[in-house]
């Protein structure tokens, strides 16, 4: 027999409301050992990120990592972490915050707009929750992935499904699968690529890290691999690069299984190793810094290219609350609620509806 959850109280007559639904990857709730060893236990458990037979990475996380890793990536946590705390959560807040004021001016219906973690607090399921207690009858997921992938956007929408299955009265849902091409997104990146370079000088190559993935996904038909590819092409082309300017790579690999590649810190290593004097490194599928890019790559990939020989490493931060980008994910989100949606008209057309009752006779 399906079991269902309880339904939140409904007044008849409440104006429906639709809810815009922000998810990021997740974090632990704080640097510690046994906070980071939840986090990994939830994350490493989910088969969409770990495609090994269960009974043989059950014993491998169970044996191995949980009673290892934790320790030490609760020390590199340790090096980001904030006054607000984890800064994957605090910027992905604030990004919800400000689409929130910025769709309100541009879409009179009413909006909810929240966000979840895939893996730690706040969840998908409760955030889906609270939106449907506020009175959302439609809503909006919006993975912050801009390239699609298994292990990240389809996790996503498993969770939401999985939350969905547990639901009586299901909300009307529609989902933003990437946005790795959009005009906005990509301009806002070669803005804060441009800006950084006009007060710190430009390099002699740009590294565009991506985080990487087993390269047996890209065998088995997943698409994360090409996107990135366009992602990078396109930031280059709106940078004016040369091809010997930029340089595609993958981070984060993980065990002993082929990644895709170039990887970035082996590509790091060689270039200082060749003497190049300068590389900067931006990392485009993030829009939030969090520990790969604060750590990882403005950390652990400076101390590479220094000690291989470089000269000069520079991070180019993330998106964050840029303006531009702000403005470029409510475009997406607001293309994506078109129908659901009223938008007020705009002045001049208002003007000339003015003028026409007027000339009809119409006061004020």
């Amino acid at each position: 027999m399906t079991r269902h959850d309880p339904e939140p109280p409904y007044a008849h007559g409440t104006p429906p409301k639709t809810g815009i639904l922000l998810v990021n990857l997740g974090t632990p709730d704080a640097p510690t050992v046994p906070a980071v060893r939840r986090y990994l236990r939830e994350f490493l458990s989910d088969p969409r990120v770990v495609e090994i037979p269960r009974p043989l990475w059950w014993l491998i996380l169970n044996l191995f990592i949980l009673p290892l890793r934790p320790k030490q990536s609760a020390k590199r946590y340790a090096q980001v972490w904030t006054g607000d705390g984890s800064p994957l959560k605090v910027h992905t807040e604030r990004q919800a915050r400000m689409l929130k004021g910025y769709l309100g001016e541009r879409i009179r219906t009413p909006l909810v707009v929240d966000y979840a973690m895939r893996y730690g607090q706040p969840s998908i399921s409760t955030t889906l929750n609270s939106l449907k207690a506020q009175g959302c009858d439609r809503i909006l997921l919006l993975p912050l992935y801009p390239q699609y992938a298994a292990s990240t956007s389809a996790t996503a929408f498993d969770a939401v499904g999985a939350a969905f299955a547990r639901m009586r009265n299901q909300p009307a849902l529609r989902s933003v699968r990437n946005f790795h091409d959009d005009p906005g997104y990509i301009n806002a990146l070669a803005a804060g690529v441009n800006e950084y370079w006009m007060k710190c000088g430009r390099p002699d190559k740009l590294i565009m890290s991506f985080h990487g993935v087993p390269r047996y996904t890209l065998d088995k038909g997943d698409p994360y691999h090409c996107e990135c590819q366009v992602t990078g092409r396109l930031l280059a082309e709106a940078l004016k690069l040369a091809p010997d300017k930029y340089q595609v790579t993958f981070q984060s690999r993980f065990g002993r299984t082929e990644w895709l590649k170039p990887y970035t810190a082996e590509t790091l290593n060689t270039l200082g190793e060749q003497g190049l004097e300068r590389v900067d490194v931006i990392c485009p599928g993030f829009v939030s810094d969090c520990l790969e890019t604060l750590e990882e790559i403005a950390i652990e990939g400076k101390a590479v290219f220094l000690s291989a020989g470089g000269k000069a490493y520079h991070y180019i931060p993330c998106l964050n609350e840029r303006d531009d980008w702000l403005h470029a994910l409510t475009d997406i989100a607001a293309r994506h609620l078109l129908g659901w949606t009223k938008t007020p008209p705009a002045p001049d057309v208002l003007e000339q509806s003015k003028l026409r009752a007027r000339a009809m006779g119409a006061r004020g």
